[in-house]
């Protein structure tokens, strides 16, 4: 009698009978992104127009197959090419934690490059320029013409604007305008909290229509770019003073949360036993009276987010409370790019603070913040030291008044006890 054939024999022979492995088809490689699109012949500069406080992206559209890293410079606006710097290690791979990017810190200390894509953190006025995406023998590839706008006005129930409110200026024995600023609105955000009133946010950002921008910068519309585009003319110097600037809008909604199937009973129990949280629970510690800036984890700037510190929400409405962004200044308040920011922190910041990403809770944040005495600092000088020093010699003297209660009240039994014996014997 034959011996029966073994498992190594039969896997192979079900695989071979199998009629999904003679249908299967191998997947196609992709193709190089960057082999179907070419580079202009003439270097020109896409113009992008973003608000302040955000996350830029610039990605490198185009480069030559046999470069493997990109080198990314930078000009200002109206500046010559002996001002143009690089901002890249040379090997385009910099890596830049965005949680530790300091507040207000320098473009070098606040950019990343990623997949040749730069992006820059917490972008300012001051970082609008020229971007080249280039290589290390200053070859250039693509290029961007940055415009950062600060909104220094924050209105709430926005109203309509009308036509009238952008500025024309005409020409000299024309009646066509040389140029006509206007705010142009982007749509408004998702609100941003479900189940609890939020908020909508929109951002309007300034441009300007005329007929003699710049060939070199490309546009969708070739006569509108941002007000602070290089491909405004010179002689176009009022717009620096225009009352037409960047705006933020906040409108008060609220939405009921999608309904989700609850998990069963037992997979409860076992992530309560786990110790399993919904939420990703992140840990972070700062010194006080330094200004601290929160990110919420996965954010970009087209998403809605939001704040709370505990079950407290935070809104904008009651954090600025004045039309002029640069006027009202309170300590604790949620920038344009949507970040928590404490100008400074405090120890009574320390807590639990939960993030919001477009209407559901997505992170949550222990913050602990700690005094910290600097260099030629004494304990004294610090702000709670006095207080502190009363809290522990009241708390010393209550212990000792105690401490003696106690031992006058163990004499006065011993005392009795002694007595008693006397009069007994």
């Amino acid at each position: 009698m034959l011996p029966p054939p073994s498992s190594s024999i039969l896997l192979p022979l079900f695989l071979l009978l199998s009629p999904g492995v003679w249908s299967y088809e191998a997947p196609e490689d992709k193709q190089d992104a960057f082999a179907t699109k070419a580079c202009p012949a003439f270097l020109t500069f896409t113009n992008a127009a973003y608000l302040a406080g955000g996350t830029v992206e610039l990605p490198c559209h185009c480069k030559p197959q046999q470069i493997k890293s990109v080198v990314w410079f930078f000009r200002k606006h109206r500046s010559g090419s002996k001002d143009t710097r690089a901002l890249t290690d040379h090997h385009g791979n910099r890596l830049l934690d965005p949680n530790r990017i300091p507040h207000g810190g320098q473009l070098r200390s606040r950019f990343s490059i990623r997949l040749f894509s730069l992006l820059i953190f917490r972008v300012e006025p001051d970082d609008s320029g020229i971007y080249i995406c280039g290589s290390a023998d200053k070859d250039f590839f693509y290029g961007y013409d940055l415009d950062i706008q600060e909104a220094r006005t924050l209105s709430f129930l926005p109203r309509t604007l009308s036509k009238g409110m952008s500025k024309r200026r005409k020409g000299l024995g024309s009646t066509e305008p040389l140029y006509r600023v206007f705010t142009s609105f982007r749509p408004w955000s998702v609100c941003d909290r479900c189940g609890v009133p939020g908020e909508q946010v929109r951002a309007g950002l300034c441009y300007v229509h005329s007929q003699y921008l710049h060939i070199r910068y490309r546009r969708a519309n070739q006569t509108v770019t941002s007000c602070g585009s290089g491909a405004v003319p010179r002689a176009f110097g009022q717009l620096k003073q225009s009352a037409v600037r960047a705006k933020l809008q906040v409108k008060s909604c609220q939405v009921t949360c999608q309904a989700q199937a609850p998990p069963s009973s037992k997979i409860i129990a076992l992530m309560a036993f786990l110790g399993y949280n919904s939420l990703p629970v992140f840990y972070l510690s700062h010194a006080a009276d330094r200004i601290l800036t929160l990110g919420c984890p996965g954010a970009r700037a087209n998403m809605a987010v939001a704040w709370d510190r505990g079950v407290e929400p935070i809104y904008r409405s009651e954090r600025l409370t004045g039309p002029n962004l640069r006027t009202t200044s309170p300590r604790l308040l949620i920038d344009t790019g949507h970040h928590l920011v404490f100008q400074p922190a405090k120890t009574q910041d320390s807590g639990v603070y939960y993030c919001w990403l477009q209407g559901h809770k997505a992170a949550e944040i222990r913050l602990l913040v700690y005094a910290h005495l600097g260099r030629g600092q004494s304990v004294t000088s610090h702000p709670d030291f006095w207080k502190a020093l009363k809290t522990v010699l009241r708390s010393y003297a209550v212990m000792t008044a105690v401490f003696c209660l106690l031992m006058f009240v163990r004499a006065g039994v011993r005392h009795l006890r002694d007595t008693r014996e006397t009069h007994e014997d």
